[in-house]
């Protein structure tokens, strides 16, 4: 691999975070809720900090984003869908359009619908990293499928510290050191 080459890795200035459906009705039901809120959590306070943009988007109906994630994003705003698929929402399309990043870090609920339908549309056109310990279903074994699935389709499987550290790139700067209160 020649110098300067990114291997793959992400890269911030290229990059866009996706937090779907992160929902106060439908978490309850979700496996290993705690594990989930905890890591989308992890990322949009990393967002913050390296200054990647975050959309977040909610199924209608389903209640709002919880409070842990709408207090993490600074102008929280969300977009609202009907469809499973986020592509299929004109206003998220939009948004990814205006922010012209090629790779898109995706997170949230339920792994094997809404998070699955909009990782296969966004590879049509992106680089797409599903963040694995960040997605779930209401059932392990729906979880699987999807993960597998989208790697099959071509997506990446992450982690949320392998995503934070590609991110980083390197040690000794201020936002590693504020990172580490994140991942510690």
């Amino acid at each position: 691999m020649k110098a300067g080459s990114d291997g793959g890795l992400l890269v911030g200035g290229d990059t866009v975070l996706v937090v779907v459906d992160m929902q106060e009705k439908l978490l309850p039901v979700i496996h290993e809720e705690a594990k989930i809120i905890e890591n989308v959590v992890k990322l949009v306070r990393f967002a913050g900090i390296i200054d990647l943009p975050i959309l977040v988007t909610e199924q209608e109906k389903l209640g709002r984003t919880i409070e842990e994630i709408r207090s993490g994003i600074s102008g929280f705003s969300p977009i609202t869908k009907i469809d499973f698929d986020a592509c299929r929402c004109s206003e998220f399309v939009g948004a990814l359009e205006r922010l012209s990043r090629s790779t898109v870090i995706i997170t949230g609920i339920e792994s094997h619908v809404c998070v699955t339908q909009t990782a296969l549309h966004l590879l049509e056109d992106a680089k797409v990293h599903v963040i694995s310990d960040a997605v779930s279903s209401r059932t392990p074994e729906n979880r699987e499928v999807a993960i597998r699935r989208m790697r099959r389709s071509g997506a990446v499987i992450s982690s949320t510290e392998m995503a934070i550290f590609e991110l980083l790139g390197k040690a000794g700067t201020p936002e590693f050191k504020e990172t580490l209160s994140i991942v510690k």
